[in-house]
């Protein structure tokens, strides 16, 4: 009984694992601060070229 349940257990464990690598993260991308700080320049230079 015990060699089955092990036997189980480690293709469970398997096939979680499988699953688990399909599945996309919902969590958005990390942008470090530096790129989020040439984002916003780049941001505002395109909104004052469209103010003037």
């Amino acid at each position: 009984m015990n060699r089955k349940k092990k036997m189980n257990d480690t293709l469970k464990k398997r096939l979680k694992k499988a699953n688990a690598k399909l599945h996309k993260s919902n969590k958005p991308r990390y942008v470090s601060k530096a790129e989020r700080e040439k984002l916003a320049l780049a941001e505002q230079e395109s909104q004052d070229n469209q103010a003037s």
